[in-house]
């Protein structure tokens, strides 16, 4: 899959990291969208054949419905990911 990346605002941050893994990325602050309603940030996306990353529910779910391509990164996916490595380094034997 060769999709252009959408980063929404708090994944902003990870821009370069996706680049170095070989994703052409922007994000919502470099389009203009800072602040912008989750309609328009989808609305956006489906224009500009963008997939969006997102950590907020509601502009995943208006993406599933427009049929746009989204990663939504909930917060306990990543509180298991910290979990994991945190006992993966840490764990007592």
């Amino acid at each position: 899959m060769s999709a252009k990346l959408l980063l929404d605002e708090m994944y902003t941050g990870f821009k370069e990291y996706f680049e170095i893994l070989g994703w052409e990325v922007t994000t919502v602050h470099e389009e203009g969208l800072s602040g912008a309603e989750d309609k328009e940030i989808v609305k956006y996306a489906k224009k500009n054949n963008l997939l969006i990353v997102t950590q907020d529910q509601k502009p995943a779910e208006l993406a599933e419905l427009m049929e746009i391509p989204n990663v939504l990164i909930s917060k306990r996916a990543i509180a298991e990911l910290i979990d994991s490595e945190i006992r993966k380094k840490y764990q007592e034997e």
